[in-house]
């Protein structure tokens, strides 16, 4: 799997009062809808380019600088998270009792994390089972997530005293009260930047572990001496997962391998170029240590939003705080990019990343809570909300290769005449 997914049983439900929902009783909880709906279709889009990705690159991972489509599913989960945290522990007064919870459910997602990506489980392309420990990845999209739910419902919990039902609804009213969840934002991106930017990467030598490479065994080496640098074989975020977890642990097929300096076909995968780069062979990790540290700040972006579903009642007040903040993010990381200050670079986990990413999961889930909490357009998301609901369900099934064999044990005449190889054949024409 490329990417994924976050824990469903987030019970995420908070009072609302008649006014907003005027067939409901005053205060009555309910869950928040139109935030299940958008961890449904989060999952769906996983879904969607991590099976159609490889065929259509436009729409997979992008090999290093930019973004695509699949590269906003990992930062709409950390955002998710965020959200849900607020709304999950502000009915639990006992901060004993919210701290066992939270460390459960991180135990859980670093047991499903490691089963499903730490190379344990083959399918659906080998069905076989067994990892070498020399061999596991330690990371991975749940791995990170778990980090970043830690963190911050840590944070959350902890400062739960200092906080207030009964707020103004001016812009910076939230802000000031969890200005410490926001301290501690501008401490992870201070620590990130300088060390992103301030560690020396010397050089560095690689032996090729995957079986199925035709330079397997072959040892590389690459060179480095520098500091600062952003590109694939030089950055601070690789060299710290060399140096920490081991070069044996790292993913074995990252993105760049698509790059244009690796292969003709890029963006399609395939056969390295003759003349190219020894570091195009490199394993790296796109859920590493550095960059996962950065990932906290989605989450917590995440929890301010949440921080405004609880506080500010009225519809009008919720949108206006998350419509300004979205098309903030969205604005200042396309500048950071374009003007070549700080790339887009999902592997990086970069500010501008973090800022794309953040401002258009503001606005995707600002305009699902139009449809659904304002407009009461439910019943038209009704497979996306069981989908939300049972999260972690449908990304086992989907990381277990059960979605794809359901799909492809459907065919016509010849196995081969699938739906799957259908468009396939449509794509190529």
């Amino acid at each position: 799997m490329a990417e994924i997914k976050v824990d469903p049983v987030d019970d995420h439900t908070m009072v609302i009062p008649e006014t907003e929902i005027s067939a409901q009783k005053p205060h009555r909880t309910l869950r928040v809808a139109s935030l299940d709906i958008f961890r449904g279709l989060t999952v769906a889009l996983m879904i969607l380019v991590d099976d159609a990705g490889g065929e259509w690159p436009m729409i997979g991972h992008t090999p290093w600088h930019g973004c695509n489509l699949a590269d906003f599913v990992m930062p709409f989960f950390l955002f998710i998270v965020g959200m849900a945290i607020p709304l999950a522990l502000k009915r639990i007064p006992s901060k004993g009792k919210a701290v066992k919870k939270v460390v459960f459910r991180t135990l859980k997602l670093l047991f499903w994390g490691l089963l499903l990506q730490g190379g344990f489980s083959h399918a659906p392309d080998k069905l076989t089972y067994g990892v070498d420990m020399q061999m596991i990845r330690f990371c991975g999209i749940l791995q990170r997530i778990a980090f970043a739910y830690l963190v911050v419902a840590l944070v959350e919990i902890f400062l739960k005293d200092a906080q207030s039902n009964d707020i103004a609804a001016g812009y910076c009213s939230v802000f000031r009260l969890y200005c410490w969840h926001w301290l501690l934002g501008a401490c992870i991106l201070i620590l990130y930047l300088a060390m992103l930017y301030g560690i020396y990467v010397p050089d560095w030598q690689f032996a090729v572990h995957d079986k199925e490479s035709a330079d397997y065994g072959r040892v590389f080496t690459v060179d480095c001496n520098v500091r600062g640098k952003l590109n694939p074989p030089c950055n601070a975020v690789g060299y710290i997962d060399r140096e920490i977890l081991g070069i044996n642990h790292l993913y074995l097929k990252p993105a760049w391998r698509r790059a244009k300096a690796c292969t003709e076909n890029s963006p399609y995968e395939g056969p390295f170029k003759n003349d190219a780069p020894s570091w195009c062979h490199a394993p790296f990790e796109p859920e590493g240590i550095l960059s996962s540290i950065s990932a906290v700040l989605s989450t917590i972006i995440g929890v301010h939003f949440g921080h405004v579903l609880v506080h500010l009642k009225g519809h009008s007040e919720r949108l206006k705080q998350w419509i300004m903040m979205g098309f903030a993010l969205l604005i200042l990381g396309i500048v950071l990019h374009f003007t070549h200050a700080i790339p887009l670079n999902k592997q990086l986990y970069t500010f501008s990343y973090v800022c794309v990413t953040s401002g258009a999961a503001a606005l995707v889930f600002s305009a699902i809570y139009i449809l659904v909490d304002i407009w009461g357009l439910k019943y038209m998301f009704v497979p996306l909300k069981w989908i939300g609901m049972n999260a972690m369900l449908v990304y086992v099934m989907a990381a277990e290769g059960i979605f794809a064999g359901f799909i492809n044990g459907w065919y016509y005449e010849d196995p081969h005449n699938t739906l799957v190889g259908f468009s396939l054949e449509l794509n190529r024409l």
